[in-house]
Parts: C-alpha cells; sequence; structure tokens
C-alpha cells in the first residue's frame, strides 16, 4: 500500500493529528507527508513535502505542474485533510483514490481533537488505536538544561495571557528563564527565535519547564515530553489541551474590557 497523507494547518493541528499520521503509516508499505512547509521538519517519520512546492493548491484554480497528477496517480490511498469544503478540488481529483476528512472538529464536538482524527481514520486502518498510542510525540535529541521557557504568544492575541503576569510569573521561577518568540510574533527583549521547529523543539526538549498559552509551541512543547504549564482563556482544553503526562493546564477568564 502506497499511501499519501494531506494534512494542511497551524504547528498545533498538525502535533495533535500525528497519532493519527503515525498509525496510517504503520499501515502503509511506502507513505508520504504533504503538510503546511513550516511543518514538514516536525515530519521526522516520513517522507514530506510542503503542499505549495507540489502544485496541490493550484488545483481547481489554475493549471497545476504538468507532474502533479502523475503523481497523484502514483498512489494507492491518498489521506485528506485538505480541499474537503472545496467543491472545484474534489471535481478535480474525482477519479483519484482521496478520502477526505474535515479539518477541523465541529462545534461541539465530544472528544479531545486527537481522538477526533483518530477516529476518522480508524475505517481505514479497519482496528482501534490503543491508548498507549493516542498521545503526539516528537522525539528529540537535547541535553538537559537548567531553565525554563516562557512563550507569551499564540496565533491570536485573544487567547494570550497578560504580558505583565508572564513577567511576574517568570520572577517567581527558582531557574533562570528564557523567552520564546516566532518570527510573526511581536517584538520581545532577548526573545529566542528559531525558525525551523524541530530544532525549536530540540530546544525546548532541553528545557525544565514550559509556559505558555494555548498555541503550536505550546503542544509542540508537551509532545517532546517538557513538563507544560498551558494558559486556556478562550478555546476549550477538553478539545485543543496539549497530551502527555508532564502537562497541567490553567483556565483563567477574560477581562471584562475583553
Amino acid at each position: 500500500m502506497r499511501r499519501l497523507v494531506i494534512r494542511p494547518g497551524a504547528i498545533g493541528d498538525l502535533i495533535v493529528s500525528l497519532p493519527a499520521l503515525e498509525c496510517l503509516r504503520m499501515e502503509s508499505d511506502e507513505f508520504e507527508v504533504w503538510t503546511t512547509g513550516r511543518n514538514v521538519p516536525l515530519i521526522r517519520f516520513a517522507q514530506a513535502r510542503s503542499i505549495a512546492s507540489t502544485g496541490l493548491d493550484l488545483l481547481g484554480i489554475a493549471e497545476p505542474p504538468s507532474s502533479l497528477m502523475e503523481r497523484l496517480r502514483g498512489f494507492d490511498s491518498i489521506v485528506s485533510w485538505f480541499g474537503a469544503n472545496r467543491a472545484e478540488f474534489r471535481q478535480a481529483v474525482d477519479d483519484l483514490p482521496f478520502e477526505f476528512f474535515p479539518a477541523l472538529p465541529p462545534d461541539g464536538c465530544p472528544m479531545h481533537a486527537t481522538d477526533f482524527y483518530l477516529n476518522q481514520i480508524q475505517q481505514l486502518v479497519g482496528h482501534p488505536v490503543a491508548e498507549s498510542r493516542r498521545t503526539p510525540r516528537i522525539s528529540c535529541e537535547a541535553a538537559p538544561g537548567d531553565y525554563a521557557v516562557i512563550h507569551p504568544f499564540s496565533g491570536s492575541p485573544r487567547k494570550n495571557w497578560p504580558l505583565d503576569r508572564f513577567h511576574s510569573l517568570a520572577a517567581r521561577l527558582p531557574m533562570p528563564v528564557r523567552w520564546c518568540a516566532g518570527e510573526d510574533d511581536p517584538p520581545l527583549p532577548d526573545a529566542v527565535r528559531i525558525p525551523d521547529l524541530y530544532e525549536l523543539a530540540c530546544f525546548l526538549a532541553g528545557a525544565r519547564l514550559y509556559i505558555g498559552n494555548d498555541s503550536g509551541v505550546t503542544h509542540l512543547a508537551a509532545a517532546v515530553g517538557t513538563p507544560t504549564l498551558a494558559i486556556f482563556r478562550l478555546t476549550n482544553p477538553a478539545i485543543w489541551a496539549p497530551r502527555g503526562d508532564h502537562v497541567r493546564v490553567v483556565r483563567t477568564k477574560m477581562e471584562v474590557e475583553e
């Protein structure tokens, strides 16, 4: 079975999907993943390509690269969280072995996102997935460090705990604090900014503690096994909290002015 998985989305979307992707890998003789360009370094268990580099995002909109359809026809199974709601895309690949799944859990979803994605693919693999395989994991080689990491940002300002409270918390920690920020995050003096997500994962893996908002970086810290404190303000942690034995979630109230 030669299988392709197409998984778009942000960092956290990919990470909560990792158990589903790894389950599909185990059921495949050859396995390839197409994902968002930034997420490619996190796919350590298969050949990975960025969706943009394949031309897939042009299907149904413009003329795609001539090699794309030939490449797609080389797979026996294509599992896609991309294009499920685009009629023109589905029409363009109608004669190919696509299985489409919703990219996000629906409103009122009664289960964690990781279980939502695993349940989607169980019909393909034909058996339930063991509990031990329901936690996203990313293996990193990192020497233990004597520092905490704080990432005070996320994809939405409304999800962020106030920065001054992170500073107050940092002052109370019994270890040095290394602040972390992404390329698109606001200015933060002396913050570590590591564009390659696998290199960032290794940096997080060396920390004694990680503290952050509901963000992809928080999911990344949990996936490498770092003790993680995740602060949730807006989204539902029952669906989106990082999983792991060393993860603790705190819910805070939104301020009145918000």
